[in-house]
C-alpha cells in the first residue's frame, strides 16, 4: 500500500497539521492501493515559510550550480523511473509499458531540456547604456493534473529549479503517488532544504490557500479552464504572475492531398494515447467532404481493434480512465452527443465487454458531427473522437478556430509545406504537421482560453524569470 500521509517541507516528511486522510483508488480495480492526507492552510504557511528562506541563498547559485543540480535529479530519477511507472499505473491507469516509456520517461525528459537550455540561455545583456538582467521571480506555487502527473510536475520543477525559484508543490489529489517519489528523488539528489517543498491536498483546500498567498510571487496551473479562473481570481489580490496551461479542443485537418489512411490512423492513435486524457488530444477530426466515407471507416476501424483491458496485460493499448467521477463525466458527454444528433462509427456508451470491474471506456468515433454539438464544443477527455466533414479548406480553418481553445492543431497534408501554410492560419500555441510528435524542447502551451505563458525547455525557464534593468550600469558590470 502507498503511503502518502505526510507533506515535504523544509527537507523533512511531516504530518499534515489536521488534513483527513483518503484512500487512494486503482481505477482498474476500484481498489484502494495506499492513502493520502490533504494538507490545510497552515501546511501551505509552513511550506511557504520555507521556500522564502530558502530563496536567499537559492537564488543566488550558479547556472553551473543549477545545472549541476539538475544532472544529479536526472541520475537520481533514473534509478527510481521503474518504481515512478509502476505508481502511474496503479494510480492513473496507463498500460504499463506506457507508464515506462512515456509517462516515466517524460519526467526525466523536462530535466534534460531544461540543462540544455541553461546551457545556452543568457541571464544578462547591456541595452544602450542599461544592463538587462534576469532574476528568478521568487517562490512559486505549483498546481499539478493527474493526466499526465510526472510530466506536468517536472515541466514545472525542471525549469523553476533551472532560474533559481523556489517552490511550493501540490500534486492531484487523484494520482499522489508519483509526487510522493518524485520528492524522494529530489532528496536523494541533494536539493536544498526549503527549495522543493510538497503540500498534498484538493483545491478548495491546499490549492486556493497557495493561489491567495501573499508569501507566493508566481502560480503556476495545469488543469481545466474553470479551475484555472478560481487560480487566477484567488491570485489577483496579491497581484501575482500566474500562468496557466488549461484545456483544449484541437482540430485536426487531413486535406484533400493527404495520404487518408496514413492520416487518419496517425490521428485516431494519437486521439486515443493515454486514453484520451491528454489537454492536446486531436479530438475533432476535420476531412474533405469527398473522401469523409472512406475517413470514418478507416477511424471505425482502428477504434474497434484498439485493445482496451488490464494495464498490466501484455499488448493492452488502452487501459482506463481515471476515475469513477471522469468515467460517469465521459458516459454523459457520449449520451449528449447521441441525443444531439451525432451518430456512431464506433464505440459508444457503456464499458467494454469482458471489463465490467474499472473505469473502461469503449474507443468511440463520432460521425456527422456538427461544431455547434456539445461534443464538439466541450474537452471529453477521453477516447472519444468527432468527426466533422468539409467542403472548403477556407470552411476548415473557420471551424478549427471556432472554439473557446486554442491549445494545439494538427494539420496532415502531401507536404509539410503545404501543411505549413495552414498551420499559419490556426489560432493555437501549437501546430503538429503530418504526425510530427511533441517536442520536449519547444515551447508547449496556448491561446485564448487554453491559458497563458510556455512552458518546456527555455520558454518554460523564461516564464519563472523577472525582468530588471539598471540603468547608468558601469561597462564592466557583467
Amino acid at each position: 500500500m502507498y503511503d502518502c500521509t505526510k507533506n515535504y517541507i523544509d527537507g523533512e516528511w511531516v504530518a499534515s497539521s489536521g488534513g483527513s486522510p483518503h484512500d487512494i483508488i486503482n481505477p482498474a480495480t476500484e481498489q484502494p492501493i495506499g492513502q493520502v492526507s490533504f494538507g490545510t492552510a497552515a501546511d501551505v504557511d509552513r511550506a511557504v515559510a520555507a521556500a522564502r528562506a530558502a530563496f536567499s541563498t537559492f537564488s543566488q547559485w550558479t547556472v553551473a550550480q543549477r545545472i549541476e543540480l539538475l544532472q544529479r535529479i536526472v541520475t537520481a530519477f533514473q534509478a527510481r523511473a521503474r518504481d515512478m511507472a509502476a505508481a502511474i499505473s496503479a494510480e492513473m491507469g496507463a498500460p504499463a509499458g506506457f507508464a515506462l516509456k512515456a509517462q516515466a520517461a517524460s519526467g526525466t525528459g523536462q530535466f534534460l531540456a531544461a540543462i540544455e537550455a541553461l546551457r545556452t540561455m543568457t541571464f544578462e545583456e547591456t541595452i544602450s547604456t542599461t544592463r538587462v538582467i534576469k532574476e528568478p521571480v521568487g517562490v512559486c506555487g505549483l498546481i499539478t493534473p493527474w493526466n499526465w502527473p510526472v510530466n506536468q510536475i517536472a515541466c514545472k520543477v525542471a525549469p523553476a529549479l533551472a532560474a533559481g525559484c523556489t517552490m511550493v508543490l501540490k500534486p492531484s489529489e487523484v494520482a499522489p503517488v508519483n509526487a510522493t517519489i518524485f520528492a524522494e528523488i529530489l532528496a536523494a539528489a541533494g536539493v536544498p532544504r526549503g527549495v522543493f517543498n510538497l503540500v498534498h491536498g484538493d483545491g478548495p483546500g491546499v490549492g486556493a490557500a497557495m493561489s491567495a498567498h501573499p508569501g507566493i510571487d508566481m502560480m503556476s496551473f495545469t488543469g481545466s479552464t474553470r479551475a484555472g479562473v478560481q487560480v487566477a481570481k484567488a491570485a489577483a489580490d496579491t497581484v501575482k504572475r500566474v500562468a496557466q496551461e488549461l484545456g483544449g479542443k484541437s482540430a485536426n485537418i487531413i486535406l484533400e492531398s493527404a495520404p487518408l489512411e496514413k492520416a487518419v490512423v496517425s490521428g485516431v492513435r494519437e486521439m486515443f494515447s493515454n486514453s484520451g486524457q491528454s489537454c492536446n488530444a486531436p479530438s475533432r477530426m476535420l476531412v474533405p467532404a469527398g473522401r469523409y466515407e472512406e475517413a470514418v471507416a478507416i477511424a471505425a476501424a482502428v477504434a474497434e481493434q484498439t485493445v482496451v483491458g488490464d494495464p498490466q496485460a501484455a499488448g493492452t493499448q488502452l487501459g482506463p480512465v481515471v476515475s469513477e467521477s471522469q468515467y460517469q463525466r465521459i458516459q454523459s458527454l457520449i449520451e449528449k452527443g447521441l441525443e444531439e444528433g451525432a451518430k456512431l462509427a464506433a464505440g459508444g456508451p457503456g464499458k467494454p465487454e469482458g471489463l465490467p470491474t474499472g473505469y473502461y471506456v469503449r474507443p468511440t468515433v463520432f460521425r456527422d458531427v456538427r461544431n455547434d454539438m456539445t461534443i464538439a464544443r466541450e474537452e471529453i477527455f477521453g477516447p472519444v473522437l468527432c468527426m466533422i466533414p468539409y467542403d472548403s479548406l477556407e470552411e476548415a480553418v473557420r471551424v478549427a478556430n471556432d472554439t473557446p481553445y486554442g491549445l494545439s492543431g494538427y494539420v496532415y497534408g502531401a507536404s509539410a509545406d503545404e501543411a505549413m501554410a495552414v498551420a499559419r492560419r490556426l489560432r493555437t500555441g501549437m501546430v503538429h504537421l503530418n504526425g510530427a510528435p511533441n517536442d520536449i524542447n519547444a515551447p508547449f502551451g496556448g491561446y485564448k482560453q487554453s491559458g497563458n505563458g510556455r512552458e518546456w525547455g527555455a520558454h518554460g525557464i523564461e516564464d519563472f524569470l523577472e525582468v530588471k534593468a539598471v540603468m547608468g550600469a558601469p561597462a564592466d558590470a557583467a
